[in-house]
């Protein structure tokens, strides 16, 4: 069997910058308080809500930004411990019993805040844990990320943004399938991903 390169679709046409996806990924992995692995962002501005153009030729746009997974993935080939690494299928892994907060993928990673550094003990808003089976704990210290839903993924079922998503505009598959619903989207439809230029191969594709 060929080698899996899971990944990501989001149509950028349906989405509506509920934060649904960002919310959902919050609670599933249960994140820290203050600490976001997926975001939505307006594209006219850096606050939220911010249309671009000019009244009354405006327009409100969204796109969603967490860790793009990528193929060639730079976070891997610095990290000295092995703590990033990338799997079998394509996801890019942050191994947090083997991190030991050198930052070094913070710094090699060209998408600016897609990972988080722990200065601090991590709190949370409510007492008790929240989140899915398998899903790896948060310490002081280390850097954590978006981790593709993996426990998900291992059990057969979609990342949570994916799964919670009200407008159905994320979709999750494998790209090395040609026959995936991911794989048709791209070729049926006009695309483009976050800074080709740098040559990460990213494996999230925004739909026009």
């Amino acid at each position: 069997m060929a080698k899996q390169r899971l990944g990501m679709v989001i149509d950028t046409a349906r989405c509506i910058g509920c934060q649904t996806c960002a919310m959902a990924c919050k609670f599933e992995n249960n994140l820290p308080r203050g600490v976001w692995w997926n975001k939505a962002k307006t594209i006219g501005g850096s606050h939220a809500d911010t249309p671009s153009g000019q009244f009354p030729q405006v327009r409100m746009d969204f796109f969603t930004f967490s860790c793009q997974h990528c193929d060639n993935a730079p976070c891997a080939k610095v990290c000295p411990t092995g703590a990033t690494h990338v799997r079998e299928d394509g996801i890019v892994m942050m191994q947090i019993d083997r991190c030991i907060g050198c930052r070094y993928c913070m710094v090699a990673c060209p998408y600016e805040g897609v990972r988080n550094f722990n200065w601090d003990e991590p709190t949370y808003d409510v007492s008790h844990a929240v989140g899915g089976t398998g899903i790896q704990e948060h310490r002081k210290g280390t850097v954590d990320k978006c981790s593709l839903c993996y426990h998900r993924v291992d059990a057969g079922l979609e990342p949570a943004c994916v799964h919670d998503c009200p407008a159905r505009a994320r979709y999750f598959g494998d790209f090395a399938d040609p026959d995936s619903e991911v794989s048709r989207l791209i070729a049926t439809r006009d695309y483009y991903q976050l800074m080709p230029d740098q040559g990460t191969h990213p494996s999230v594709y925004f739909l026009k």
